[in-house]
């Protein structure tokens, strides 16, 4: 499917399933760029029951002539800057001018870091709105005025904001119903069962390569020591220790 202006657009869910959907709206000035993410899990798995996804091009919206949507910095400076005009009339068009029920998140360097606790947070509204920018970011009036929270995915810059967006897409798509086996998202890394640590490590075939072994416990076949040892290693691992008691 596309999206305005023919810009690529996740298949949206039948109408019968749209009351108990997400909906996820994205604001990018690459649509394309999210497409390869619309086939694999965890996000084929919820799209059309679980998710609707949507991809909006910030060209398709902007006033300005000729597709611009960016601008150079006042007081100079190097790179150029997303237009809170720009921004503001794809809202406008899309949310039919409000969208006060929405969760709308700037992605920026400057925004509160991405943890566990948020992605929950985020995974549980109804609507959510990603602004992606690229260059040297938005007009600060976006974030200030139009988004309701701004959001980082780490101390460090990229070349725009459309990773960053994958990033909270695949976060949020997994912790939706069926996107992944119930077991697994139950106990992994920053899950309540592991009191918020890391997860403990994993190991499979073949039970020695080149010399080096799985540790015996979890060949023993004894389920009440191979759980204490499990718990064992994520304390271990999130007190920032390595693999202990290996044997």
């Amino acid at each position: 499917m596309t999206g305005p202006g023919g810009s690529p657009r996740a298949p949206a869910p039948p109408a019968a399933n749209l009351f108990r959907a997400m909906q996820l709206d994205v604001f990018t000035l690459i649509p394309h760029a999210f497409s390869w993410m619309t086939e694999h899990r965890p996000l084929a798995a919820v799209l059309g029951s679980e998710l609707d996804l949507r991809l909006w091009s910030y060209r398709d919206f902007t006033p300005l002539r000729a597709g611009q949507v960016d601008d150079e910095p006042y007081g100079g400076g190097a790179g150029m800057v997303l237009r809170v005009d720009v921004v503001h009339a794809a809202l406008e068009a899309v949310y039919s001018g409000d969208w006060s029920d929405r969760r709308v998140v700037a992605l920026t360097p400057q925004g509160r870091p991405l943890d566990q606790e948020l992605v929950e947070q985020l995974a549980a509204e109804e609507r959510l709105t990603l602004l992606s920018a690229r260059s040297e970011g938005f007009d600060e009036r976006v974030a200030h005025h139009l988004a309701t929270d701004a959001v980082s995915i780490g101390p460090y810059v990229l070349s725009g904001g459309e990773l960053p967006a994958m990033v909270v897409l695949d976060a949020v798509a997994r912790r939706l119903p069926g996107a992944l086996r119930e077991e697994s998202g139950t106990v992994e890394s920053f899950s309540a069962a592991l009191h918020g640590g890391l997860e403990y490590p994993h190991f499979t075939r073949p039970p020695e390569f080149r010399g080096w072994r799985v540790p015996d416990v979890l060949l023993s076949g004894d389920h009440g020591r191979i759980e204490e040892w499990r718990r064992e290693q994520s304390r271990a691992r999130s007190s920032g220790g390595g693999l202990v008691g290996a044997r």
